[in-house]
């Protein structure tokens, strides 16, 4: 069936301003996810001072507390990707937004204050209603984006949504210390200062608001895209290809892009006794036969691919406290703002030096070079760096367990410019073109799971193989131990390239519509060619 004119204006389309404009609402959405996900960890710094009497979280409530909210997205992402094809993409994208913008306070508002046990509870569980709403926000924010983009520079658009992502963990830690900063500042009238063996300690008092007001300030950039997002019209190939309205499709692009479409010419030979049939999607179900022959082998590649690449990535950016040990900066210091301080200020230049970097060569490369080339090469940079520092690894750490901090931390950047401009990006950019549009926001979201997984598995198991045997509650790494999970990771990156090369499909430049064919019977097709919509530009 040649795809509806109204399908192939979209995909013509020149760059216009709602373009850019969905990239800012949808992007907000990764924006805010970012800064929840990774300001945990230098809130958990300031945690162990507070209740823990400075002394380590320990590693199961740290690997509970990194786990809770991955848990929670993982299951948005299930849930709130079935229902984007179900009901629709706009109609539930609000509600993430919502969730996430409520449980961002409620993070805050953790309701206890002097028990660490009701404190940790009830952050846990705020972080895992948190959770859902960022899970939701993934396969709505890249099925949006997909449907609404062109087909030229497809990629691109949702590789600048994705990059937002970038900007929330480099916001994270400017916020973290901007707080940290000023809460030390305006106390230092007030220190309850220990003289004995020269430390000392901070009343938890003012650290106790410091803390929570970092976790709400991630409210307000969601909070702030509320109302652009809830006046998006639904995407018009969900409308055309689900709800077989192609009429409707035709205004709804009409509202946000700057095109002109002329009204359906009949058919000189159409009968006026058959009424006119639209276009339908799939009939078959996901997981049925059909759908695993057609479109198995693409599910497969994308979610092992995303389970590799997130074991990696989370791994390495929410364990910099634990690889690098900011307690030798403030070695007579327990003051509560210090070393969360530091773990800020190493994120925010990692993020500035690479991370963001690594986003967009892949917005500019996306739509030059491809999908598969680029997620090859990150991959396998990435295992080369980290053989590079894992192999050595004990010269980056003396005896003393204090870090050859300007050489590792070259390396460590590399890993993370390699890993957006890399698998981390195009692993969010392919399942939104891989599927009929029918499956497409539930197969983005099983994909992404199935990376959330990864992320859990690679970071409690971190945590837990790398922690000194002889200390129950020290959660610094063991050296030996930490140049092994390297060796590992490196490993995990050559299965990434292994399965890119032999099961990933190339997307750039395909319409979307190509994964249309063989979706709809020819019984279906017999009054779509009366469906003649002309494209001219003001």
């Amino acid at each position: 069936m040649p795809p509806l004119r109204v399908l192939s204006a979209l995909d013509a389309a020149r760059i216009q301003w709602y373009h850019f404009k969905a990239i800012i609402v949808a992007g907000m959405g990764l924006f805010t996810d970012a800064y929840d996900l990774f300001c945990i960890v230098p809130v958990l710094k300031m945690i162990s001072k507070i209740y823990y009497d400075n002394q380590p979280v320990g590693t199961a409530v740290l690997s509970t507390s990194y786990a809770i909210a991955l848990l929670g997205t993982a299951l948005g992402q299930l849930i709130f990707g079935y229902l984007g094809d179900r009901v629709g993409r706009t109609r539930v994208y609000g509600l993430c937004l919502l969730i996430m913008v409520l449980s961002s306070f409620g993070c805050g508002f953790s309701v206890c204050t002097t028990r660490r046990s009701c404190v940790m509870a009830s952050l846990a569980f705020f972080r895992f209603v948190l959770g859902l709403g960022i899970g939701g926000d993934y396969p709505l924010s890249a099925t949006i984006m997909s449907e609404f983009a062109n087909k030229k520079t497809r990629g691109a658009f949702i590789a600048a949504v994705f990059s937002m992502q970038g900007l929330g963990i480099l916001m994270s830690s400017a916020v973290t210390m901007a707080v940290c900063k000023a809460f030390k500042s305006a106390g230092e009238g007030s220190l309850e200062i220990t003289r004995a063996a020269g430390i000392e300690t901070l009343a938890p008092a003012e650290a106790d608001i410091a803390w929570r007001l970092i976790l709400m300030i991630g409210a307000l950039p969601a909070a702030l895209t509320f109302y652009w997002r809830m006046l998006m019209p639904e995407t018009a190939r969900y409308t055309a290809l689900v709800e077989n309205n192609a009429t409707q499709a035709t205004k709804d692009m009409q509202r946000v892009m700057s095109v002109t479409m002329t009204p359906p010419i009949p058919e000189e030979d159409s009968s006026s006794e058959t009424p006119q049939q639209q276009p339908s999607s799939s009939s078959y179900k996901l997981f049925s036969r059909r759908f695993l022959s057609l479109h198995g082998s693409d599910l497969f590649a994308a979610s092992a691919n995303w389970f590799l690449v997130d074991v990696v990535f989370y791994t390495s950016n929410l364990l910099l406290a634990q690889i690098f040990n900011f307690s030798n900066k403030h070695p007579n210091s327990t003051n509560v703002y210090d070393s969360a301080f530091e773990v800020a200020k190493v994120a925010a230049i990692v993020a500035a030096c690479s991370t963001i970097p690594g986003y967009w060569f892949t917005v500019y490369f996306i739509d030059r070079v491809g999908r598969v080339k680029i997620q090859i090469m990150g991959f396998f940079i990435m295992a080369l760096v980290y053989l590079a520092a894992g192999i050595p690894y004990s010269w980056y750490r003396s005896k003393h367990e204090k870090s050859n901090d300007k050489g590792f931390m070259v390396l460590y950047g590399l890993i993370f410019f390699f890993s957006n401009f890399g698998p981390n990006t195009t692993t969010f950019i392919i399942p939104a073109e891989l599927f009929p549009t029918r499956f497409r926001s539930t197969c983005h979201g099983i994909s992404g799971a199935a990376g959330k997984l990864g992320a859990i598995v690679g970071i409690v198991g971190f945590l837990w193989a790398t922690k000194h045997k002889h200390y129950e509650e020290d959660v610094f790494p063991d050296v030996k131990r930490v140049r092994i999970a390297f060796l590992i990771l490196g490993g995990v990156c050559i299965a990434g390239v292994l399965v890119t090369y032999f099961f990933t499909r190339e997307t750039m430049g395909r319409s979307l519509e190509d994964n249309e064919e063989d979706e709809i019977s020819p019984t279906s097709t017999a009054g779509t060619s009366s469906v003649n919509v002309l494209l001219r530009r003001q």
